[in-house]
């Protein structure tokens, strides 16, 4: 009930800021506006005396400014001096990454201590210029003072359970995340990253190559950006173990875990990490170490049963930071197990307690707040991180109602705590979870773990689409918080989360039905929460028509695919077209078309519920008039069976609405992800399609049936689960008089 409270008073919010709240991301600890500037001229860019970093840093603001049509060229443009200055107005903790603005007359000083904080002030200021329409620039000028809250601001992304980013993709990351201020990018491996020490799990197409790796890694450089593998060394592995060299060091067979008490075990974690080390130079390196339940089931079961299941983890864990630490890297590990184990984490070494860094996980909100989940580690002596999540797993689209509520309260008790880092997840469980659907949850992370205290949800809702998007009329925010709230009413009726399981769903599985009853009272809410959402999307993109650039088509374009905004290649280019009226373009597109394709899923949840339930009901009305013997009756029979299935028949309509998704599905992947994977996800798509169509020859073998003999098969005969009255629909009314007599004599 909080949850769904928390999402009505989102909705209910006024969309419009004060004057005094800046709209920035991540928001500044000291604000203070210095009035609006016109930009007629544009800016000019100044970096006196830089060195190759601060260099990069005014290249990067002059290319993202140019990329908005603004001029920074123009010797008239207000000049913006990036200075590098030790002794900056900030704190020894501060200087690190902090940085100052200040606003005068003469043009805008973005300075820092640091190479990171004159990178940053950068960032900053790219929000300050907003494009009012027209291309009229404003600067919103202030006086800033700003520094993060947490040393470390990172984004885990799984790359292990079917999507695999391009490398070009996984460079976006880097740019965008630095953006808004993280410097820790963190791809997951469970069998994806190659090694010549142990090349047979990477899979050919879906795994990333060593220059993948290198290039990444100089890439991110630039951006003040550390990449720090997490590869599974303990639990998580079975794409490892799968393969039969390996069994003898799995715990169960063909399992997920890595036996202790092989000394294989030691051996491969130490051919993995050692070449890990070599291509990703941080001070880190992540072991995993989450959820291995498996141990103690297999080889391990006689020392679980004597020592404690607690003890063999921790053992185990010691044992590999023992064989990890001539790669002199602090190994990361997820704190879920040892979490329970306070007095044997307590009792562990020093040295593994100076080695190691805890991070714990929860991926709830949680009212109780999540102290509980650091505690056992700060309290042995322990430094921690916090992970909260986007919640994109096994979702139409992430639910950031839970996810926003996660991260903020998760992070605030963090900080409460000490931890010194914040690792936002993105986890991709069915193997669906499409890239662009992230960027919200990426960038409430990104701000929570700069900001200090709690960050607050509201304003980050309202900040979002203009700063992200360039959307000034508010409609994209909307959106996000329309799909927040066909979450929570799916999640009001306990059938999980807006999930994929409802998206695949047969309505018309006998099996489900009791569970599908407790969907149909919110069905029309649910729909009309997202359509209200692609409304707002289509309505944002009319007031800021994309000036459209010449170039090559996407590689996943084909012919018949749709025109528009979902077009996979740019319009053909036209001079005329390149500044419309109305030149304040939308940025980011490709996460509103994915915003859009979440809001139709969701749309389609409940349509596919609404006609399969039409369907039922028509089904049963035919037998009924066809049992009664009254060939007038209107509608007839074959009126009935011609709405399931003839000329835009409910069943065509599911048909079609799978069909449409599943190209739209299938170009948003490829936008962003490696063709690997993206089979079994369409072979559903095409499974299901190819489950209606054989529904439809069912139909349309009862249609001659009844043309010929005047009867009917029953339903279970044509694919559909019909009981004699479905859940809300009125019983077909009975024949009376005449008719019915001469209906049962004929019977």
């Amino acid at each position: 009930m909080r949850l769904r409270f928390l999402a009505v008073a989102f909705l209910t919010l006024p969309l419009a800021l004060s004057a005094q709240t800046p709209q920035l991301i991540p928001v500044p600890r000291e604000y203070r506006a210095q009035g609006d500037r016109p930009l007629p001229h544009g800016v000019q860019i100044v970096c006196t005396g830089c060195d190759s970093q601060d260099e990069f840093a005014a290249t990067d603001l002059r290319n993202t400014l140019a990329e908005r049509g603004i001029p920074t060229d123009d010797n008239a443009g207000l000049p913006i001096h990036l200075e590098r200055k030790t002794g900056a107005n900030l704190s020894d903790a501060a200087k690190p990454e902090g940085y100052l603005i200040t606003s005068t007359n003469n043009g805008v000083s973005l300075t820092g201590a640091t190479a990171e904080g004159v990178f940053y002030a950068a960032q900053t200021f790219k929000q300050m210029i907003e494009d009012t329409g027209g291309r009229n620039f404003v600067l919103h000028a202030a006086d800033i003072r700003d520094w993060p809250a947490m040393k470390y601001r990172g984004l885990d992304d799984d790359m292990s359970r079917g999507p695999i980013d391009t490398l070009e993709f996984q460079k976006k990351v880097i740019r965008t995340i630095a953006a808004y201020k993280c410097n820790l990018y963190s791809p997951y491996f469970e069998n994806t990253q190659q090694y010549k020490s142990n090349p047979l799990p990477a899979p050919p197409g879906g795994s990333i190559s060593a220059a993948d790796a290198r290039e990444l890694v100089a890439y991110a450089r630039q951006y003040h950006v550390m990449v720090v593998p997490e590869q599974e060394a303990f639990g998580h592995v079975r794409h490892m173990l799968i393969y039969e060299q390996y069994q003898q060091l799995a715990e169960t067979p063909h399992g997920s875990v890595l036996a202790p008490g092989q000394p294989g075990s030691l051996t491969l974690i130490s051919q993995m990490f050692g070449e890990l080390a070599q291509l990703y130079p941080s001070p880190f390196l992540h072991v995993g170490a989450d959820e291995t339940e498996d141990l103690g089931l297999g080889q391990t079961k006689a020392a679980v049963d004597k020592d404690g299941l607690g003890k063999v983890y921790l053992d185990f864990m010691q044992q590999i930071n023992t064989t990890l630490r001539p790669l002199n890297r602090r190994l990361l590990f997820w704190g879920d197990i040892a979490q329970h184990e306070p007095d044997l984490l307590k009792a562990m070494p020093e040295q593994f307690k100076r080695d190691t860094i805890a991070i714990g996980w929860q991926y709830n909100p949680n009212p109780n707040g999540f102290i509980k989940y650091m505690k056992p580690y700060t309290d042995a002596g322990f430094e921690t991180w916090v992970s909260p999540g986007i919640n994109n797993w096994s979702r139409v689209y992430p639910n950031y109602t839970m996810a926003l509520l996660n991260i903020q309260q998760f992070t605030r008790d963090g900080q409460t705590m000490g931890s010194t880092g914040q690792l936002n997840t993105i986890w991709n469980d069915d193997g669906e979870a499409l890239a662009s659907n992230n960027w919200y949850g990426i960038l409430f992370g990104a701000a929570a773990a700069w900001q200090q205290g709690e960050s607050s949800i509201p304003q980050f809702q309202q900040t979002f689409g203009q700063v992200f998007h360039g959307d000034r009329t508010g409609n994209i925010n909307q959106a996000q918080i329309e799909l927040m709230a066909a979450h929570d009413l799916i999640k009001s009726v306990k059938l999980g989360d807006g999930s994929d399981m409802l998206f695949w769903a047969d309505p018309w599985a006998k099996d489900q039905q009791q569970n599908f009853a407790s969907i149909r009272p919110i069905l029309s809410q649910l729909r009309l929460h997202a359509e209200r959402a692609m409304t707002l999307i289509a309505a944002a993109r009319a007031a800021a028509p994309e000036a459209r650039v010449q170039g090559p088509a996407s590689r996943a374009q084909t012919a018949g695919s749709p025109s528009g905004p979902w077009a996979l290649g740019p319009e053909p280019y036209n001079p005329a077209n390149a500044f419309p009226a109305n030149p304040t373009t939308l940025r980011e597109t490709d996460a509103i078309d994915a915003l859009e394709l979440g809001a139709r899923r969701m749309d389609f949840i409940g349509l596919k519920f609404q006609l399969a339930d039409e369907m039922t009901q028509a089904y049963n009305q035919a037998l009924a008039t066809a049992a009664s013997g009254d060939r007038k009756a209107k509608p007839s029979v074959s009126g009935l069976l011609g709405e399931i299935n003839g000329v835009n028949g409910r069943i065509q309509d599911i048909k079609d609405g799978y069909s449409l998704i599943r190209d739209l599905y299938a170009q948003s992947w490829l936008r962003t992800n490696r063709a690997y994977a993206l089979r079994p996800v369409l072979e559903h798509y095409d499974y299901t399609i190819g489950l209606w169509l054989a529904r439809m020859d069912k139909m349309r073998s009862a249609q001659r049936q009844w043309s010929e003999t005047k009867a009917l098969p029953s339903p279970a005969d044509v694919g559909m689960y019909a009981p004699a009255v479905m859940t809300g629909a009125p019983a077909p009314a009975p024949a009376k008089g005449k008719k019915a007599t001469k209906a049962k004599k004929k019977k």
